[in-house]
């Protein structure tokens, strides 16, 4: 009985109006759609066929979040994978001091070296 009481007490959620649900396939592997439901939450996508058999694919979304706010997400999903971009994600702070000039010598003579070894293996 307390079970039944309980759950009578949570409000019941609001249904939401799909306010449009397109999708375009074609022939060729190219593809789109475009979702969105009457809360702002929405999707869009578009793709085409990779040169390596994968889909490569870029859209957006937008969807609320835990405080209510509705936020935006770009990505693009490809052979390098997914890759989102929005104000949600982390930033990697920036290098925390520049590199010293004995450093970038040492890796341009490496590199150098690295030439100098790949030729003289070729001839």
């Amino acid at each position: 009985m307390l079970v039944a009481l309980a759950a009578a007490d949570k409000p019941l959620p609001v249904p939401l109006l799909l306010r449009s649900d397109i999708h375009h396939v074609h022939d060729d592997g190219a593809h789109s759609m475009d979702f969105e439901v009457d809360n702002g939450i929405s999707f869009q996508l578009s793709g085409s066929q990779g040169e390596e058999g994968g889909a490569n694919m870029f859209g957006t979304y937008k969807m609320m979040n835990a405080e209510g706010e509705l936020v935006d997400v770009k990505f693009v999903d490809n052979e390098f994978g997914f890759q989102p971009e929005s104000s949600l994600l982390p930033v990697a702070p920036a290098f925390p001091h520049p590199i010293p000039q004995f450093v970038l010598d040492q890796i341009a003579f490496a590199e150098q070296q690295k030439l100098t070894q790949s030729q003289e293996s070729s001839e």
